[in-house]
């Protein structure tokens, strides 16, 4: 007895379509939803600001920064290479906020023109481990299986060694220089990255619309950037302004250790390394570097706590 094959389709593919399509419209709806739109979020943000004073003196801060890095110009009208013998080691004064250095050099024309190095560094830095680790960190959660395994399992070797001693190793292959230097921060951050991009793939990639948007037939490359991507990004962006500040912290260090810009180049780090074969009778040449180097770094912590606020209310 033949049986004849029913020509009406399988009721779960005919109406995956309209599933994928009520799925994303509930989540629009929902406080958290993507509909919210740019508007949205930056009202949102600049209500947060208001209640966090601090988040504003760190996000002044900081746009401070990348004024100077920007325009330089605008802060300072001294010589960062050239100084005036005469003046040496003269102390912070209406003339030299920060003083001078051992040549006669004006120390806060050198701080102002240092942190165009020291923030492209940084930024390298972060776009490289941001790049590669959530590349990795997509593969592994949205792939799974022996992709993840492999994948998880270098993360953790590379967890497993100290950022800075990762850092130092991967120096010594690349060699001296600000940009190798940026190069081998981004890439001792590239597992904790990874790890981080993994677990929230992971947590969208079940989700009712990512389910329906596979059985509307749609390319799974398709549905993991267009769907699983924007949906995973939120705490990734979170650690990258984290990062940021580590990565400065970083630089700042191996530049003081001799691996980064070679004088008369003024970077952050460098300048700290100087001043300290005259602690005892210039302590400004070290101080206020360093102080301008944690207030960064602080402002970049305080920067990434506000934003993880606000991507925990969005969920």
């Amino acid at each position: 007895m033949t049986t004849t094959r029913s020509s009406t389709p399988d009721s779960f593919v005919a109406t995956a379509g309209n599933r994928f399509a009520d799925a994303v419209a509930s989540r629009r709806r929902a406080p958290g939803g993507t509909s919210r739109g740019a508007a949205g979020r930056l009202a949102q943000l600049l209500h947060s600001l208001r209640r966090h004073p601090g988040t504003v003196l760190a996000v002044a801060w900081l746009v401070l920064v990348i004024l100077a890095t920007l325009a330089p110009g605008l802060f300072t009208g001294q010589d960062p290479i050239d100084g005036v013998p005469a003046e040496k080691l003269t102390g912070p004064s209406a003339a030299h906020w920060f003083g001078t250095d051992q040549l006669g050099r004006d120390l806060f024309a050198r701080v102002v023109y240092g942190s165009a190095l020291t923030l492209q560094a940084a930024l390298i830095a972060v776009g490289i481990g941001l790049l590669v680790g959530s590349l990795l960190g997509l593969l592994a959660g949205f792939i799974g299986r022996w992709v993840d395994d492999v994948i998880m399992r270098i993360s953790d070797v590379l967890l497993s060694i100290p950022a800075l001693l990762l850092s130092l190793a991967l120096i010594t292959v690349l060699g001296f220089g600000t940009v190798n230097v940026a190069i081998a921060v981004g890439l001792g951050s590239v597992a904790a990255v990874s790890r981080i991009m993994r677990s929230e793939v992971i947590r969208v990639r079940n989700a009712v619309y990512v389910e329906a948007a596979l059985a509307s037939g749609n390319r799974w490359s398709r549905v993991l950037f267009r769907h699983v991507l924007p949906n995973s990004a939120g705490p990734v962006m979170v650690l990258a302004a984290l990062e940021f500040g580590t990565a400065i912290l970083a630089i700042s260090a191996l530049s003081f250790l001799g691996y980064g810009a070679q004088p008369p180049a003024p970077e952050w780090g460098s300048l700290v390394s100087t001043g300290r074969n005259f602690l005892t009778t210039a302590w400004w040449l070290t101080t206020l570097p360093g102080i301008v180097i944690a207030l960064t770094v602080l402002a970049a912590n305080a920067l990434s706590r506000a934003l993880d606020s606000d991507e925990r209310r969005s969920r």
